[in-house]
């Protein structure tokens, strides 16, 4: 590996007058060096001192080019994972490296135009604690479109507030922020929400689409499931992390309740005089009994697992206003 490319697991000094973009690169990519020059152009615009991390997942090297603009400018840095970890990895080590008291998140394509970063700043120092960028006017096909309200409707009764474009990439947010969020896996894209149930304030600005973000994007049968996966997962930790019996127990309840009921039933009938020693609603009502024990069990033990961690948990926070 290039010596220009970090490896080291110490994070530098904050510097609250320098913007830090982190572009993590692990699934495709555009001319890293062409996205760079045109949000570094906006931030010069601005008068922002800046650097760039570009993170590389396993299965990704840095292009020579920007490997030898990295040797002659200090402010670009690359950093590159041994193996595939995931973007959710790549973003956590690029707020742990960075030193900027302003983090901006990019992909490793173009979503949005450049020059709607400018929007996006003013709106953090207009008192936002995260900015994510919304993109609109939409220019791509009606298939994306369709899957992001699909995505965006699962999402409408999980988080206190309805986003438009809450997977975006491109977000701005402040370094108290960034590291006081709980993500792990793939809740990189549920960090607008994720920053809301943590009580800092989300606003969703309107950035124009970038045309080169506009081709269709059809996936697989197994990345749907996994990003209904993702949603269930974000649902368990939004509203039930402090309190797991009530999810356990309610759907442990349920099961519990239709097999104490079907089987209430079949003993009427037992001692009608039918037989029901031959019947899979026996069976069906047995499971559903065995089933409701241990779910509400499992919510108990879940119980005495966050009780035994709330000293030490802090699921609170508290804003000073002067």
């Amino acid at each position: 590996m290039e010596p220009n490319v970090e490896r080291a697991q110490t994070s530098g000094r904050t510097d609250a007058r320098l913007v830090s973009v982190i572009v993590p690169v692990v699934e495709r990519s555009d001319d890293l060096m062409v996205l760079r020059q045109a949000f570094a152009r906006e931030l010069e615009r601005r008068g922002e001192e800046h650097e760039f991390l570009f993170v590389f997942d396993g299965g990704f090297e840095p292009p020579p080019e920007l490997l030898e603009l990295s040797r002659r400018d200090e402010s670009i840095r690359l950093l590159s994972f041994a193996r595939v970890f995931g973007e959710t990895a790549a973003l956590r080590l690029g707020i742990e490296r960075s030193r900027g008291d302003v983090i901006i998140t990019l992909p490793a394509y173009f979503q949005v135009q450049p020059d709607g970063i400018a929007l996006m700043l003013d709106a953090l120092q207009g008192g936002a604690d995260l900015v994510v960028a919304n993109r609109s006017p939409r220019v791509d096909s009606w298939l994306n479109r369709l899957q992001s309200r699909g995505f965006h409707w699962m999402l409408s009764g999980v988080t206190d507030r309805r986003f438009h474009d809450i997977a975006c990439g491109v977000r701005v947010m402040r370094r108290a922020t960034a590291e006081a969020l709980p993500i792990y896996g793939d809740l990189h894209r549920f960090i607008p929400a994720l920053a809301l149930r943590e009580g800092y304030r989300v606003d969703e600005v309107a950035v124009p689409q970038h045309p080169s973000d506009a081709r269709t994007r059809v996936y697989g049968p197994g990345i749907y499931l996994r990003r209904l996966l993702d949603v269930a997962a974000f649902f368990f930790l939004a509203k039930f992390t402090e309190k797991p019996l009530r999810f356990f127990g309610l759907v442990g309840s349920v099961c519990f309740g239709l097999g104490a009921v079907t089987s209430l039933v079949l003993l009427g009938e037992r001692l009608a005089g039918q037989a029901i020693a031959n019947r899979p609603l026996l069976l069906l009502a047995v499971l559903l009994v065995a089933l409701g024990v241990q779910l509400m069990g499992l919510g108990l033990v879940g119980e005495i697992i966050v009780h035994l961690r709330s000293p030490h948990r802090r699921a609170y926070r508290v804003r000073e206003r002067v």
